[in-house]
């Protein structure tokens, strides 16, 4: 079998996620047979660097041997049963140890299926807990711009990506959206953290005029991922979280794509040394191997919906894999090599090997700025560094820097114009300097004419 008979076969039956499907008249997909560490490989014996971590999931290297044998000694002895008044070993150890890790104060783990489930279970929970307590007018959310949560309806209605939500917007409910703190957009001469605390200015006010009816915040943490990788300083974080409290207004972190170390701490929220109402957690929960998904929350909240069955007062939301065994056992594996190899001070030197392999960037007439929080990097191209006015979407520069990695070895996946790293922690330094020279590379030429 070779990657040829692959595709034709692939472009028969299957219809790809987050795709324009005419696109591989000319662009060829590349059909993985087997991989292992940082490295992909087709059926042709091409090798690609995992640069992204496989839309941000793998923290530990494909094939991870720890992982692999968690998942096979699960298998057999338990692969699922229901968690509707069933339970089993995997989940209730799990729980122990993401509320031993989690910022204090958050007691209670329920489970989905994937990030946007989770985002779904803590609107919900959120304002079903108002409703429970007769604040019968809360029932709005407030978010930013920018941001993005997933593509169920309730998620996708929260975010603020235009490219994801304006197709869908007839079905969407109505949320109040804040200019994000997003530092990319500070004066020159002013620091990030002045512009993130100015930038709160906005969601004080909204919080004032409309807290009487909004349910929860909802915020990514530091990076807004699927929105360009923009970024932002933890002041935020701390400034919201009493706002919050002040206003009698949930906080509910999407740390989905930032937790489990992704920036620097195991979650983003300890940056702040705050803690949300609601966390949700998914993408390397479980290493990159399954799809799970985790809501956590303190008792208080928790204890509103306890109660007769006969007042209705129970959240009765629920997915068929909900706690899935294999999916735990996968996620226990994960943390177990976080606690056994002090991944969080390795990937401090890491991120550090990164800042410096990407600082001659910085000076590239075609890139405007390069952000970083522990180890996610981006580099944002644009046609004019001095007034950071970007290329015309329609001209896909990001793709050719996509392409060129491809043809060296590479998978890089741009944000529209903006290249960014987001690789497993197994990476090496030497695989991190062929990473950005690749990058580099492929920068030059999507910006050469």
């Amino acid at each position: 079998m070779n990657n040829e008979e692959i595709i034709s076969r692939d472009l028969s039956v299957l219809w790809h996620p987050c795709t324009q499907m005419k696109d591989h008249e000319w662009l060829p997909l590349i059909p993985i047979k087997q991989a292992e560490g940082v490295w992909l490989e087709d059926f042709n014996g091409n090798r690609y660097l995992d640069a992204i971590s496989s839309w941000w999931v793998n923290l530990f290297g494909h094939s991870n041997p720890e992982i692999n044998a968690a998942i096979q000694q699960q298998t057999e002895k338990l692969e699922h049963v229901l968690l509707a008044g069933f339970t089993h070993e995997a989940v209730i150890e799990l729980s122990e140890k993401l509320i031993a890790l989690l910022p204090s104060g958050l007691d209670r783990c329920f489970y989905a299926d994937n990030g946007s489930s989770a985002i779904e279970v803590a609107l919900k929970m959120s304002f079903h807990y108002w409703r429970n307590l007769d604040f019968t007018k809360k029932t709005r959310f407030i978010t930013l711009e920018n941001s993005y949560h997933g593509e169920t309806l309730g998620a996708l209605a929260a975010g603020n990506v235009t490219l994801y939500k304006d197709t869908y917007a007839p079905l969407l409910m109505d949320v109040i959206t804040v200019p994000s703190p997003d530092c990319f957009h500070r004066a020159e001469g002013e620091s990030p953290e002045a512009y993130t605390r100015r930038m709160f200015e906005p969601m004080r006010a909204t919080l004032e005029q409309h807290h009487h009816e909004t349910c929860a915040v909802i915020i990514e943490p530091l990076v807004q991922c699927a929105g360009y990788m923009r970024m932002y300083e933890p002041v935020y974080l701390e400034l919201l979280r009493k706002a919050c409290d002040e206003f009698n207004v949930h906080l509910i972190a999407d740390e989905i794509a930032v937790g489990f170390g992704r920036t620097g701490t195991l979650f983003a929220c300890e940056q702040a040394d705050i803690s949300p109402d609601f966390i949700c957690l998914s993408k390397g929960l479980t290493g990159g191997y399954l799809p799970l998904s985790v809501v956590a929350t303190p008792n208080k909240i928790y204890e509103a919906f306890y109660d007769d069955y006969q007042t209705l007062r129970a959240f009765l939301h629920s997915h068929s894999y909900t706690g899935n065994a294999i999916g735990c056992s996968a996620a226990l594996a994960t943390l177990s090599i976080f606690e056994k190899n002090n991944v969080i001070a390795a990937n401090q030197k890491l991120a550090n090997h990164i800042r410096q392999a990407t600082e001659h960037l910085k000076t590239h007439p075609h890139v405007a700025e390069v952000r970083q929080h522990g180890m996610i990097t981006a580099i944002e191209m644009v046609q004019d560094k001095k007034t950071r006015s970007p290329y015309p979407w329609q001209e896909r520069r990001g793709l050719r820097v996509y392409q060129h990695g491809l043809k060296n070895n590479m998978l890089l996946r741009p944000l529209g114009d903006v290249i960014y790293f987001m690789p497993p922690y197994i990476i090496t330094p030497d695989e991190i300097d062929q990473m950005v020279k690749v990058a580099t590379e492929g920068i030059d030429i999507a910006t050469r004419d």
